[in-house]
């Protein structure tokens, strides 16, 4: 888990443009250190690299950003002669394409599961959706059942090239079903 946090401070943290001042310290260690796996992090990566790059050529060229599922988000910032807001304008052009498709996924998901409880007449119920977390209530004895439903309708939210993979927890509360 620990090292699931520090991969994606790191990456977030490039895609999103921190330098390896902020990255040592949202990770607590040394500047040089974080220099090093920004540098090893876009040699490994270069795909990540060049999708930065095209989300920033295409927010140029037609001044707006599109997430995968076609949702569109204007960026003025991008054209600006203020070298800081046009640093916010690319920031927001890449930000729009991952946050905005994965907020286009989760309600994709959403419904999909919804769809999938009442189809299968499944003593369960979607309570609420934070971030990429949807949070159920169920019967105890169909846990395991609505975990499997959950389970393959978020992964099979939208066709992607990266699998999509879930966590899964359960419990009396949400604090307990976090497991941490």
């Amino acid at each position: 888990r620990e090292q699931r946090t520090k991969a994606k401070a790191v990456s977030f943290g490039i895609i999103y443009g921190q330098g390896a001042f902020g990255l040592s310290r949202s990770l607590g260690i040394r500047q040089r250190e974080a220099a090093d796996f920004i540098a090893a992090y876009k040699k490994r990566y270069p795909g990540v690299l060049a999708f930065i790059e095209e989300c920033i050529s295409r927010a140029e060229t037609t001044g707006k950003a599109t997430t995968l599922l076609g949702r569109q988000r204007a960026i003025p910032e991008i054209q600006s002669r203020n070298r800081a807001r046009r640093a916010l304008g690319e920031r927001l052009a890449v930000n729009t394409v991952v946050q905005g498709t994965a907020a286009d996924m989760i309600k994709v998901a959403m419904v999909r599961v919804h769809r999938r409880i009442r189809r299968e007449g499944l003593p369960a119920r979607i309570l609420i959706q934070v971030h990429d977390e949807l949070v159920l209530e169920a019967r105890r004895e169909c846990t395991d059942t609505a975990a499997a439903v959950v389970r393959e309708e978020m992964e099979g939210a939208m066709p992607l090239k990266v699998p999509v993979r879930v966590d899964l927890g359960w419990g009396e509360n949400w604090l307990e079903a976090k497991g941490d």
